[in-house]
């Protein structure tokens, strides 16, 4: 591909020159933080620069689960930070949810609130009883977020009537959902290129000076920056508390007369299932090895997949053959805390980073913060 210096007179002027809110990453943070910026000033060039042909990350690479927190999730970041601010995140969750609806719209991103489950095995009983005890203060949190009552209720069916085995209880969730992540970025996309917004894939940024980023393909000066990489903020930003963590994720061949419907977690949420269709992702295992699941790089390993498929064959589909169709791995941003990190760097850069797993919940509304962050003169 031609340099920058070799481009057209128009091609820089439509492209490279002048860009008043120039923005790195493409996937949900950075798409939304495009489109508010547009709506906001109609007239000034929003450009949006992303290293893949696709995104990078995991926008385009998660599970799709429109999630908020299951108990033991929250219950386990409570130990870590204060109430009010593991509560506070789970408001911006919501609020995200919310925000994600009414910029895209339900159906385009095939939005169902179907509810989840939270599933506990014979060895988890001590956390099922600590969740049991803790049901009634977290509801109350969750219902003064959430307008809705008993959001957490145990459930004494589901584990049986799902045909799993080794899943001994279980806790409903009502106010979770799921989405079609493809068609969430597809219609993200949409959005950006009927706003106005510049899109150029390909274009990874090497290095950050002051209002110029320096490219694989030459420099593109800037008034105003977002740094919307997530896990891949470290090298732009070495001094936040961000470090890339990666997920592995597996999806099976059809399945005929698939029982199997809805949303479910276990062991904190480091493991999650949804049925696609006819089909069961399953993804997860990342505490199996934290320390080399820190890393940004973007393949799937044997010990985790292995262990995905074996707990896909002995507790998730114990009496249904199956074949995996699809693996892959995203990279998310995560830190000491779930808090995500909005802010200005300095007078002319911002950043949104750190979603902690939830970019889908919060990814929106991350990106309405940093629109406001950039337009503060």
């Amino acid at each position: 591909m031609l340099n920058f210096n070799q481009l057209s007179f128009w091609e820089k002027e439509t492209y490279i020159n002048s860009t008043d809110f120039l923005i790195i990453g493409s996937g949900i943070v950075g798409l939304s933080t495009a489109i508010h910026l547009k709506e906001r000033f109609p007239r000034r060039k929003v450009t949006v620069l992303e290293r893949g042909y696709l995104p990078s990350g995991a926008s385009t690479k998660n599970a799709g689960f429109a999630c908020i927190g299951s108990p033991s999730e929250i219950i386990a970041d409570l130990k870590h930070s204060s109430e009010d601010e593991v509560f506070n995140t789970v408001q911006k969750r919501w609020k995200g949810l919310k925000e994600l609806r009414n910029l895209v719209g339900d159906d385009k991103i095939e939005f169902k609130q179907l509810g989840a489950y939270e599933l506990f095995d014979s060895h988890q009983s001590l956390q099922f009883q600590t969740c049991l005890e803790q049901l009634s203060t977290l509801n109350k949190h969750l219902e003064e977020i959430t307008g809705i009552k008993n959001v957490y209720m145990p459930d004494k069916t589901i584990c049986a009537t799902a045909g799993f085995r080794g899943f001994d209880a279980a806790i409903s969730h009502k106010a979770e959902g799921q989405i079609n992540t493809g068609k969430l970025m597809e219609n993200l996309i949409k959005l950006c290129y009927e706003k106005g917004v510049n899109m150029l894939n390909g274009i990874e940024v090497n290095s950050i000076d002051h209002q110029v980023v320096t490219t694989n393909y030459g420099q593109i000066s800037y008034k105003q920056l977002g740094i919307c990489t997530n896990g891949f903020s470290k090298a732009f930003l070495p001094n936040e508390k961000i470090e890339p963590a990666r997920a592995q994720v597996l999806i099976t061949q059809p399945i005929h007369d698939l029982k199997l419907q809805g949303i479910y977690h276990f062991d904190e949420g480091y493991y999650y299932f949804r049925n696609v269709g006819n089909r069961v992702l399953f993804g997860g295992g990342r505490n199996l090895d934290l320390k080399g699941e820190n890393t940004d790089t973007i393949t799937n390993t044997s010990n985790i997949t292995a262990k995905l498929e074996e707990i896909l064959q002995k507790k998730i589909l114990p009496k249904t053959p199956f074949r995996v169709d699809y693996s892959w791995a995203g990279i998310m941003g995560v830190g000491t805390k779930k808090t995500p990190i909005i802010k200005r760097i300095n007078n002319h850069i911002s950043c949104a980073v750190r979603l902690g797993g939830m970019g889908i919940a919060i990814g929106t509304l991350a990106g309405k913060e940093l629109c406001n962050q950039m337009s503060t003169e």
